[in-house]
Parts: structure tokens; C-alpha cells; sequence
């Protein structure tokens, strides 16, 4: 089965001042911890970036540079996540038979975790990564804040990503949701909503979201400490070629 990956990056970056997917993690622009990553997959055929248009030229060049075995495309994102993933989807080839939709804010994804995600996917069931929640959850009442229910948190699971489905099945529940002015906060809520089969695998708890100033730091210290493999990349010199 080939695989493309579309990668999600078309946040303004609020809490950092700047577009988040270019912070300087480690060596790398955040979001290129992604795209090296899924480039030195052999089961990914394809990685089509969505980021916002001042961002298009930055982004090719960063594509390049990091997967020049790769057919690669970087289109223009949406006004919100799942707009830029019906945009990326767009963008991936009829060769693909299967895509995976990741965040770009996800920098440490694991590549054994992806590839056992892989591996439940077929005509009809779609998987996603995730990590079992930890805390007891509360729904309460929007106005009031009073505790409506105590959830049962073994039944409870946080939605990550790499998302991943066969590419048809994808883009029909992407078309589905258009037409009915749906929106979600992810993939695999659409794909539940054709049908689908959709089975949790449980993620590495390195797989968290860079949201906050403080999510950095800690990324940093994984890349430097736990993965010395990882750690900084040196800045490209300008008389060299790519990585």
C-alpha cells in the first residue's frame, strides 16, 4: 500500500508571535521534525504540507530540503484545520492509495507507533493515534460551571495524530462534511460519520502537541537528552547541499 502524508501547518502561531510551524526546535522549524520524519519512511509515497500562502515559499523550500526522494506539493491551507486538510487531500496522487493526516505542532511522532497505525487500515476502517486520558473528566454546565456527570475516564481517550484511512474513504468523508456544512475538530469524527471503522493505537507520550511556550522546553529536552540521535541539527551551511 503506498501511503501520503498530508501535514497540517497553517496555524498563525498567536501564543508565539510568529507562524509556530517555523519555530526553531532543536535545529529544525518545528513542522520539519514532521516531513524528515515521514520522508525516511519507505511507506510514505507522498507529503503534501498545507500552511497559509505567505508561508507557500518557505515551506517548498523546507520540503525540499529535507525530502528530496519524495514527490512532494505544498498548497495553500484553509480558514480552519479541516478546510487545509480537504485542501492537502486534494493534492495527493492517485498513486496513494491510503493517506495519513498529521499536525504539524507534533514534532516527536513515533515512527513504530505510525506503521502499526498503518497496519490497521483497510477498505472500510480507519485508525488514529492516542493516549488513554489521566485525569478524572467533569462534563459541566456551560454557564453555570456546575459538574452535570463524572465521566468514566477508562472509557476515554485523547485523539492524536498521525490520522490515517484509505485516501477515497478520506476525501468522501471530507466531500460529506462540506456538503453538510460540518465542521470537526478531526479526521477521524468524519470518518465515523460514512460509516467507518475507526480503532484507536496507543501513541508515545512523546506525541504531544507544541501549544505553549512550556511545550517547547520540554521537546527540547527530549531531543537533547532521551534521543541523541535527534538531537541538534546543525544549521545548513550555505556551500553545502541538502541533508
Amino acid at each position: 500500500m503506498k501511503w501520503a502524508a498530508v501535514i497540517v501547518a497553517a496555524g498563525q502561531g498567536r501564543r508565539f508571535g510568529a507562524p509556530k510551524q517555523f519555530l526553531d526546535l532543536a535545529g529544525l522549524p518545528m513542522v520539519g521534525w514532521s516531513i524528515r520524519k515521514f520522508a525516511a519512511m519507505p511507506e510514505v509515497s507522498q507529503i503534501v504540507v498545507a500552511t497559509e500562502p505567505e508561508s507557500i515559499e518557505p515551506m517548498q523550500e523546507l520540503v525540499l530540503r529535507l525530502a528530496p526522494e519524495r514527490a512532494t506539493r505544498v498548497v495553500r491551507g484553509g480558514a480552519t484545520r479541516q478546510q487545509s486538510v480537504y485542501e492537502g487531500l486534494q493534492a495527493v496522487s492517485a498513486q496513494c492509495d491510503a493517506v495519513l493526516v498529521h499536525d504539524g505542532a507534533r514534532p516527536l511522532v513515533d515512527s513504530d507507533d505510525v506503521r502499526t497505525a498503518m497496519r490497521e487500515v483497510h477498505v472500510g476502517r480507519a485508525s488514529l493515534l492516542a493516549a488513554p486520558l489521566l485525569d478524572t473528566i467533569k462534563k459541566v454546565d456551560i454557564e453555570s460551571l456546575c459538574v452535570l456527570a463524572t465521566l468514566d475516564r477508562g472509557t476515554l481517550w485523547a485523539a492524536q495524530t498521525p490520522q490515517f484511512a484509505r485516501t477515497a474513504e478520506l476525501r468522501t468523508a471530507h466531500e460529506r462534511a462540506r456538503r453538510e456544512g460540518i465542521e470537526a475538530t478531526d479526521d477521524a469524527a468524519l470518518l465515523e460519520r460514512i460509516g467507518a471503522e475507526v480503532v484507536i493505537v496507543p501513541s508515545s507520550t512523546e506525541n504531544f502537541k507544541i501549544t505553549r511556550p512550556a511545550d517547547v522546553a520540554r521537546a527540547l529536552v527530549i531531543l537533547e537528552h532521551c534521543h541523541p540521535e535527534r538531537r541538534r541539527v546543525a544549521p545548513e551551511s550555505k556551500d553545502e547541499g541538502p541533508e
